[in-house]
């Protein structure tokens, strides 16, 4: 029986191979049809509010942007929404932790449609300072400050009353993380802030380090 199974494969491969289909049929066998392509996403689904994300992008079509919203909130209701100008953008994130969702989408007709979409969970976030507790009038004063990091945050030194508005020598920790400002030139009680500007959140003093300004 072996013996004539393979004699029929044989056969009929010879029978192929006469007519010349063969090669045609070995094709036809190994043939798969070609995966659909389309855009694809990808993005970590925890970070901490008011730092920026990262998205990874694959065939955006042409006029597609990234938002970020509310899971239960629709196509046209976004808290940021940014045009991508490169595969790997950046958004800033909500300064407020919670539950959101990232998306892709296009219009249609005038009207947002989400594409793709993923679940993005931001936590409480929370900053570090460190400078020297004193240091001299219009002195140099060697600055660190480690926070979300997003691109409106800044660290300040301010007078420890100032309202969380109010402006100082200045860096922006999106930019280095490290800075040395020049102290003010009255004498007196400051603070050295980290302030997140995120949105949702808004103005917000993540850190305070009292300095004296002798």
């Amino acid at each position: 029986m072996r013996t004539g199974g393979a004699g029929l494969r044989l056969s009929r491969r010879a029978l192929l191979l006469a007519a010349g289909l063969w090669p045609a049929a070995a094709l036809a066998q190994k043939k798969k049809p070609a995966p659909a392509t389309g855009p694809a996403m990808s993005a970590a689904r925890t970070i901490v509010a008011g730092a920026p994300l990262g998205v990874f992008l694959s065939q955006p079509p042409q006029g597609a942007r990234l938002a970020i919203a509310r899971p239960e909130h629709p196509a046209s209701s976004a808290i940021v929404v940014v045009e991508p100008q490169n595969t790997v953008p950046a958004l800033p994130t909500p300064g407020v932790a919670g539950t959101y969702e990232l998306r892709l989408t296009a219009e249609k007709d005038g009207t947002p449609v989400i594409l793709l979409r993923q679940p993005l969970v931001t936590t409480e976030p929370s900053a570090t300072l460190a400078a020297p507790g004193r240091v001299g009038r219009s002195q140099a004063l060697p600055v660190r400050g480690i926070g979300p990091n997003g691109e409106q945050d800044r660290v300040v030194l301010v007078a420890a009353d100032a309202p969380i508005e109010a402006e100082g020598p200045r860096f922006f920790p999106a930019e280095n993380v490290e800075s040395v400002l020049e102290a003010p030139d009255q004498p007196g009680s400051y603070e050295l802030r980290y302030v997140m500007n995120a949105p949702v959140s808004g103005l917000r003093i993540l850190a305070r380090r009292a300095v004296v300004v002798e």
